[in-house]
């Protein structure tokens, strides 16, 4: 089948920056191109493979001006690179552009085609350098708030850091911007233990790379700048050796003090936590309390509980079907 299609932009995201870690794909793709647009240090991280290429530089902020650039020139007919560090898709070019073909009423019928070339992102590549921060469960909080108001960010710090997340801070300085992260710090210490392992990462795997150990009580003290990604560990993160390392949860299950790999007493392989979803309604249905107080021990809405306890009990049959990747 013929495709109708004229010009192609390639959403390219270039791993950490160090070209050992460029994937195949993303390699292929810059070789395809005719053109390549991106910000000037990412056009930098690439620059030997660009030998014949159209090359168009913008600045920082110019994230619409690279994307509609990229439209123009791939209606034209050409295959353009959009280069971003990381992923694309995460604080990456993808969105902005795709902001640009919508306005633009470009749909996946139209002439041209748009394909997203994933790479690893800053918190996948820094948790490397540090250990394994994030074998439980985390998300990314950008502190950028020239397109995000900081009341927003602010919630978003306050849920993660009473919900226990391990945190990715993105975007956490710059020289304009200064006290994000000290208010950062300021809203996670409302919730977490002040020798919470941090592990900040400057420029990973790239020639200035840099690699510091601290706490949330002493992060501030930390050299932390725009190329610097903050890793905050939940209230079980530790580090030992040099390495930043959050369990996964098996201490729960299994005596795995002594190397013993068998089950605790009340627990079983393969199947959910005596603590998990069916113990938890077992337990708060038996209990006297009011919704309230098990609100408040289990730091859950007194909504939620309620709606639980009003609901017969009913539980899931069990099924071992646990993934570890």
């Amino acid at each position: 089948m013929t495709s109708n299609k004229t010009g192609k932009i390639m959403l390219i995201g270039l791993g950490p920056g160090s070209q050992d870690y460029l994937t195949a794909r993303a390699r292929a793709a810059i070789a395809e191109a005719d053109t390549v647009i991106g910000y000037a240090t990412y056009i930098r991280l690439v620059k030997d493979l660009l030998d014949g290429k159209e090359i168009v530089k913008k600045a920082m902020t110019e994230e619409l001006d690279r994307a509609i650039e990229a439209y123009e020139r791939a209606r034209m007919g050409k295959k353009v690179a959009l280069v971003s560090s990381g992923d694309a898709g995460v604080y990456g070019m993808a969105g902005p552009t795709f902001e640009v073909l919508f306005q633009a009423g470009w749909t996946p019928d139209s002439d041209v085609e748009v394909e997203i070339i994933p790479g690893a992102s800053a918190l996948n590549t820094c948790a490397a350098l540090v250990g394994a921060p994030l074998t439980h469960d985390f998300c990314a909080i950008s502190l950028s708030d020239l397109l995000t108001p900081w009341p927003t960010i602010a919630r978003r710090l306050d849920a993660v850091a009473y919900a226990d997340f391990v945190v990715a801070l993105y975007n956490p300085k710059s020289g304009r911007r200064t006290r994000q992260i000290e208010e950062a710090q300021r809203i996670f210490l409302q919730h977490r233990n002040p020798q919470t392992p941090v592990a900040i990462v400057k420029s990973a795997y790239r020639p200035k790379q840099r690699i510091e150990f601290t706490t949330l009580e002493k992060m501030g003290e930390a050299d932390i700048g725009m190329l610097t990604t903050v890793l905050i560990g939940n209230s079980n993160t530790f580090v030992k050796h040099g390495l930043m390392v959050t369990p996964r949860g098996y201490a729960n299950k299994y005596a795995v003090e002594g190397g013993n790999s068998a089950a605790r007493a009340g627990e079983k392989a393969g199947h959910s936590l005596s603590s998990g979803l069916n113990g938890w309604l077992t337990a708060i249905h038996a209990s006297d309390k009011s919704a309230a107080e098990l609100a408040d021990e289990y730091r859950l809405p007194e909504s939620y509980i309620a709606a639980v306890l009003s609901e017969p009990l009913d539980l899931d049959e069990e099924v071992s079907d646990d993934v570890t990747e």
